[in-house]
């Protein structure tokens, strides 16, 4: 369990709310990130049932439900949706997720989807003030083929949902990546798996290039900051993952 502020400057700060235990979501721990302006708040990948609990009370040490302004899913798999059924009846925030998954999401449970906001394949800009936006950022089939990614100006952190994600065992913990060649080995095989090629890697590479980002925050593992931001995206941009590596149905070359 985990409760850092990886940035704060006035009124304006950017939380990596929870980092679910490794016992939880089947073992594969799974964080959670408030981002407030003044009283105004967002949270990203709330997460599942069973971490909601846990995510709450984190939550609560920041500020209110009712002060969310929105809830952001990066995609829609059960360890960011799982939980979001209790959450609507928390608060009153709009859901933004992309709009291919809306008719996915009543699966959880869901009975009515007023509150949903579909986001369009380019992405979004969202406003929560005069002072606070986030920019919500296309990362389609990396590895879901309706990922979005949130950026933060302010904070110049970039939420990156499964891209950059890390497997690590459960003996070891760190919160950042300050070495990224010692990190590699704990990313390198999921990558390979589960992003689907690297066309699709090159280009969201080149989009987050042209963007000020000083740490990539995934949905699990440790934040990347410093060096390792730059490392991670150059080694991410000539990987070969996914059909890359397929030589026939099912089976994939390890070299």
């Amino acid at each position: 369990m985990r409760n850092i502020t990886l940035y704060r400057s006035g009124s304006h700060k950017f939380v990596l709310l929870n980092e679910s235990e490794p016992g939880d979501e089947d073992g594969v721990r799974s964080n959670q990130f408030l981002v407030m302006h003044d009283h105004d708040a967002v949270l990203l990948d709330p997460g599942g049932f069973g971490v909601m609990p846990r995510v709450l009370a984190e939550l609560l040490r920041h500020t209110a439900p009712d002060n969310l302004r929105a809830i952001m899913l990066s995609h829609q798999d059960p360890d960011i949706v799982g939980g979001i059924s209790t959450w609507l009846e928390l608060t009153q925030a709009p859901v933004y997720v992309s709009r291919i998954w809306l008719r996915f999401l009543p699966h959880y449970g869901i009975k009515n989807m007023d509150r949903f906001i579909g986001v369009p394949d380019v992405g979004m800009i969202c406003s929560f003030g005069s002072e606070f936006e986030l920019r919500l950022l296309p990362a389609h089939f990396l590895h879901s083929e309706g990922q979005m990614n949130v950026y933060d100006p302010v904070s110049k952190i970039l939420f990156s949902g499964d891209i950059g994600a890390a497997m690590l065992p459960d003996e070891i913990d760190y919160p950042f990546v300050d070495d990224f060649s010692k990190h590699l080995p704990h990313i390198d095989w999921f990558h390979r798996r589960y992003m689907c090629g690297n066309r699709a890697a090159r280009l969201w590479v080149d989009m987050v290039s042209q963007l000020d980002v000083e740490m990539i925050a995934p949905q699990h593992g440790p934040v990347y900051r410093n060096q390792s931001v730059k490392d991670f995206l150059n080694w991410f941009r000539d990987l070969e993952c996914g059909m890359d590596l397929m030589t026939a149905p099912g089976v994939f070359r390890t070299d």
